[in-house]
């Protein structure tokens, strides 16, 4: 058994990140296709998360990502007040190289042979057109266009969440719910971050902003010239006079290095998974940085594409992540009286719902 194997077996049976309920390697050699899909707890439904389509180092490094981000949308939709266990897919490669209608057609093959213990949507690396393609061969597949039967893009009401977790967060440390006058760093203006920015400059606030790509900087700047720009995340983090720093690209962005230096009081941001490893939401608190849960405020695109499943009604969707904003602060108000950081008191929340499905 090679080093890989026990690795993820360890994970899997034996740590606290564990405990999922089935892990599913995927392979079709026609289309190139290798995926892992990952179901972390159906206790509150079937899971539901996205798939995200992305150059993985490792297989090694894609089955521990499959692993984190399913494990966080038990959490996500248990706070989100769904009907719907957590689990996650990945497939491996450049989308940009790789994709193809026949690579999608096989992943909505064996996302269909689970028979509805996963539904799946879209995320890093896949857009609503692949899920039209996804759904030809699978049932279990939300984020689609409007002409196939679906919601469309979910970025809109993630962004809608993250801007409502934000004012819960100005509201808690500041007495008021505004973004007006507060300098707020964005790391990755892509499918989301570009939304977040429009409701941060229509309430007032002062925005800056970095992007691995620069056409997604450019897109922004072109339109909000007022818009300031980071070189680099290393550079944002550290621009002086932050309020809140929202980072709203891959995960891993709070780490003890960039806790460190972060100049920011507040981090609240669309990306999955922020915090690097265990611990890091004790130094942000060590640091007095208060911390929206990732799981908590970005809620809004998963809300978008459970609704698709009942009929899609968008002012439904909104008025549901609009409540994000006084989820954020009940959680705050428990880690104060529990006396812990605010990730570990969402914690604590998540799994009372789904340990009281587990009893019935």
């Amino acid at each position: 058994m090679t080093d890989v194997t026990d690795g993820v077996l360890h994970t899997l049976f034996r740590s606290d990140q564990g405990g999922h309920e089935q892990v599913v390697l995927c392979q079709d050699r026609a289309s190139g296709l290798k995926a892992v899909i990952a179901l972390h707890s159906t206790a509150l439904g079937p899971a539901l998360g996205g798939t995200r389509f992305y150059p993985y180092a490792s297989e090694e490094e894609a089955v521990a990502d499959a692993l984190n981000l399913s494990r966080g949308m038990s959490y996500k939709n248990a706070m989100a007040g769904l009907d719907h266990g957590g689990g996650k897919a990945v497939i491996i490669g450049d989308p940009e190289r790789i994709k193809t209608e026949e690579l999608l057609l096989a992943y909505g093959r064996f996302v269909a042979s689970l028979g509805g213990r996963y539904v799946t949507a879209c995320d890093v690396g896949t857009y609503v057109s692949d899920m039209d393609v996804v759904a030809r061969e699978c049932r279990w597949t939300t984020g689609r266009s409007p002409e196939n039967g679906g919601a469309g893009d979910s970025s809109v009401l993630t962004a809608f969440g993250v801007f409502q977790g934000m004012r819960a967060s100005a509201q808690h440390l500041w007495g008021d719910p505004t973004l007006r006058g507060r300098k707020v760093a964005v790391a990755g203006v892509g499918k989301v971050g570009h939304h977040l920015v429009e409701h941060l400059l229509s309430d007032g606030a002062e925005v800056v902003i970095t992007d691995v790509r620069e056409e997604s900087v450019r897109r922004v700047t072109e339109k909000h010239p007022e818009v300031a720009v980071a070189a680099d995340t290393e550079a944002l983090i550290r621009t002086e006079g932050l309020d809140i720093y929202a980072p709203c690209a891959l995960g891993g962005a709070l780490n003890d290095a960039s806790v460190a230096v972060l100049t920011a009081k507040v981090v609240c941001g669309a990306a999955n998974n922020q915090l690097a490893h265990p611990g890091v939401e004790k130094d942000l608190a060590d640091r007095s940085i208060l911390y929206a849960p990732d799981y908590v405020v970005n809620a809004g695109g998963v809300i978008q594409v459970a609704d698709e499943l009942h009929g899609f009604d968008f002012d439904r969707c909104r008025a549901k992540a609009s409540k994000i904003f006084d989820t954020t602060l009940a959680i705050f108000a428990r880690a104060k009286e529990d006396g812990i950081p605010p990730a570990a008191a969402a914690d604590r929340i998540a799994e009372q719902r789904m340990a009281e499905a587990r009893r019935r």
